[in-house]
């Protein structure tokens, strides 16, 4: 491994899109990849193993959430979070960044950081940079992400420069703090949907030795268009020995658009948040569970799918268990929707390997445009 504490080694390439290998302290991640979410030390109703098994090699973990319980003292006095998870395979960290937009109302932006009331009790959390940082490797992070401004959707340009030149001081801070025992640190590149701001914030950050690159401040309520348009101006700019990781985007046509336009690494919690609202992701697109056509269906959710669910249970046993709100429910569903995921990334590394990245985007996205009529409600 070079100096750098996490490094990328492009593998294939089909037009923009790449496949690739991320080379972590606690080992590999083939990319692009899909990281499930584990916000409190746990990605909801399934263990470390049966995760890994589905196919992820990294998942990811929210330091705001942890910092506020049990916090992340306790979590180091316990081994790490590796070890207080039972997980050995890579984790990325989130700094605290998206509650920045999505607890607003909660928290204060000031240059030194940013202040927070606890949605529990309300009880003070204050995040710097420095803090971000070592809470991340209280934790045990291998993936640390700086801490940020997450701008919401339709902020004005001044505002959007401003803060993204703020980020820029804070990841200054954020390399300054880590020590030796501390994991990669990625930096988040802002801007909003502005092309020349997004390049500026490029440029400040690429003057630093970050060991990936985030695009963040997206699918926070912009247009679907305007969010793409951005990634495409904005992925290129990016140095092509380090990662580049879409925050927070999930959506399989989305993930597919993407990987096409250079993007890495992505996270979301689309896939576990729909399974425990019963809306299962099949390749013909979403199917709802609460529909009651499904009351007497005897076939799996998706034909072929090779999840422990679809192999052994019905839409009908299914519905059955989510309308009885039992808690099997929101295992079997979480871990069908997790394996559709990850098998859709594992499509998209091999397209990639084979050179028919566009063939199978084509398929994808034609199947996920079709019509289910009640299915896709």
């Amino acid at each position: 491994m070079s100096g750098r504490r996490l490094t990328y080694r492009e593998t294939a390439r089909d037009g923009r899109a790449r496949g690739g290998e991320l080379t972590t302290r606690r080992g590999r991640v083939r990319t692009p990849a899909f990281m499930p979410v584990g916000t409190q030390g746990t990605v909801k109703g399934l263990l470390p193993g049966e995760v890994a098994a589905l196919g992820a090699d990294m998942i990811l973990a929210n330091t705001y959430h942890l910092s506020l319980r049990p916090g992340t003292e306790v979590v180091a006095g316990l081994g790490g979070l590796h070890g207080f998870m039972g997980w050995d395979g890579p984790i990325l960290t989130d700094s605290g960044g998206f509650q920045v937009f999505s607890l607003a109302s909660l928290r204060k932006v000031e240059e030194e950081g940013v202040s927070f009331r606890s949605h529990l009790d309300g009880s003070l959390l204050r995040l710097t940079p420095e803090e971000a940082v070592r809470a991340q490797e209280n934790l045990g992070s291998d993936v640390m992400m700086m801490l940020d401004e997450c701008p919401p959707a339709g902020a004005g340009r001044d505002y959007l420069e401003r803060s993204l030149n703020r980020d820029a001081r804070w990841a200054q801070r954020a390399l300054a703090a880590r020590t030796d025992q501390g994991g990669a640190l990625m930096g988040i590149v802002q801007g909003g949907v502005h092309a020349d701001l997004r390049r500026r914030s490029v440029e400040l950050l690429g003057g630093l030795e970050m060991d990936g690159y985030a695009l963040g401040g997206l699918s926070v309520g912009e247009a679907k268009e305007a969010m793409m348009e951005t990634i495409a101006a904005t992925a290129p700019l990016l140095p092509a020995d380090r990662p580049v990781y879409l925050m927070g985007v999930g959506e399989p046509a989305d993930l597919v658009a993407c990987v096409g336009l250079g993007v890495d690494l992505f996270d979301c919690v689309l896939p576990t948040r729909m399974a425990r609202n019963g809306t299962l992701l099949t390749a013909r697109g979403r199917l709802n569970l609460r529909n009651a056509r499904f009351a007497r269906d005897p076939e799996p959710v998706e034909e072929g799918c090779a999840c422990p669910a679809c192999q052994t249970y019905s839409r009908a046993y299914l519905r059955h268990l989510f309308m009885a709100r039992e808690l099997l429910a929101y295992r079997l569903n979480t871990i069908h929707n997790l394996y559709y995921i990850l098998n859709l990334m594992a499509g998209l590394r091999r397209a990639i390997r084979e050179g028919r990245y566009q063939a199978f985007a084509r398929q994808v996205l034609s199947g996920l445009s079709g019509d289910q009529g009640e299915e896709a409600a």
